[in-house]
C-alpha cells in the first residue's frame, strides 16, 4: 500500500520560514511527479507546487519566489522550502503522487500537515 507521510508543519510568525518533508514508500519514486497542495478551511484544494520525475518545477502564482519545491529520488522524498511566509499560507499541506510512467497505483495521497502563520 502506498504511504506518503508529511512532516514538518506547525506555527510560524508571518515572514518566518518552514520546510515540509514527504517521504513516499511502496512505489518506484522515479515514476512519479510529485507535488504539494494546500487547502484552507472552507476553501478547495489547491495546487502549490509541482515537480516532474525529471526535476521540472512550476509554481502557483501566489507562492512564486517564495516557495521551493526539490526533490531527492535516492530518500524518495520530496521538500517544499516555504519562505516569506504570510498569514493567506494557513492551510493543510498534502503531498501528492502521480505516476507518469512504468506502473504502481496511479495517485495517491498523504494525510497532511498544518501550517500556520500568525502572529
Amino acid at each position: 500500500q502506498v504511504q506518503l507521510v508529511e512532516s514538518g508543519g506547525g506555527s510560524v510568525q508571518p515572514g518566518g520560514s518552514l520546510r515540509l518533508s514527504c517521504l513516499a514508500s511502496e512505489i518506484i519514486f522515479i515514476f512519479y511527479d510529485m507535488g504539494w497542495y494546500r487547502q484552507a478551511p472552507g476553501k478547495q484544494r489547491e495546487l502549490v507546487a509541482r515537480i516532474s520525475a525529471g526535476s521540472n518545477t512550476n509554481y502557483a502564482d501566489a507562492v512564486l519566489g517564495r516557495f521551493t519545491i526539490s526533490r531527492d529520488n535516492a530518500k524518495n522524498s520530496v521538500y517544499l522550502q516555504m519562505n516569506s511566509l504570510k498569514p493567506v499560507d494557513t492551510a493543510i499541506y498534502y503531498c501528492n503522487a502521480v505516476r507518469r510512467s512504468g506502473f504502481g497505483p496511479r495517485e495517491a495521497w498523504g494525510q497532511g500537515t498544518q501550517v500556520t502563520v500568525s502572529s
